[in-house]
């Protein structure tokens, strides 16, 4: 049987059962500055990368593969490196 309070009992929890605050704890914690909540991780991009499928030549993806993580990017890197190169020859 659940008993019932009467009106105006104190509310009182001894601060000794609150759950110790943690640095982890914290790190998880959300954080508000004033009524907004701040977002955690990256930024959102101004020009986000597009996903699109891409067929290349076995010998371009092994090269790349080669060398370790990141080879995507260092595709990406090598692309926008002939872009410009283009641009430049169009232009003079």
């Amino acid at each position: 049987m659940k008993k019932k309070r009467a009106a105006g009992a104190s509310t009182w929890v001894d601060p000794d059962d609150a759950p110790e605050l943690t640095d982890e704890w914290f790190e998880q914690a959300d954080l508000y500055v004033g009524e907004k909540l701040v977002r955690r991780g990256r930024p959102k991009s101004e020009r986000p990368k597009l996903a699109v499928k891409l067929r290349l030549s076995p010998d371009i993806v092994e090269h790349f593969r080669a060398g370790g993580a990141g080879w995507q990017t260092r595709i990406n890197e090598t692309l926008l490196k002939a872009v410009k190169r283009e641009k430049r020859r169009a232009e003079g």
